[in-house]
């Protein structure tokens, strides 16, 4: 899920350098969205691997 925002955000990056701003706003929220995501989950499996060792 990470790659797909690292991904996402290349590609916003080089829409934003040709002018393409739409596109690259676009792809900006999805790679924030994806980025929020990843962060989510990350802390859910943290939680849950530390709930398993106790």
């Amino acid at each position: 899920m990470l790659y797909y925002a690292l991904v996402f955000l290349v590609i916003a990056i080089v829409a934003g350098v040709l002018g393409f701003g739409g596109i690259a706003g676009a792809a900006t929220g999805i790679a924030q969205i994806l980025f929020y995501l990843f962060l989510i989950l990350l802390v859910v499996s943290l939680v849950a691997g530390f709930i398993r060792r106790t």
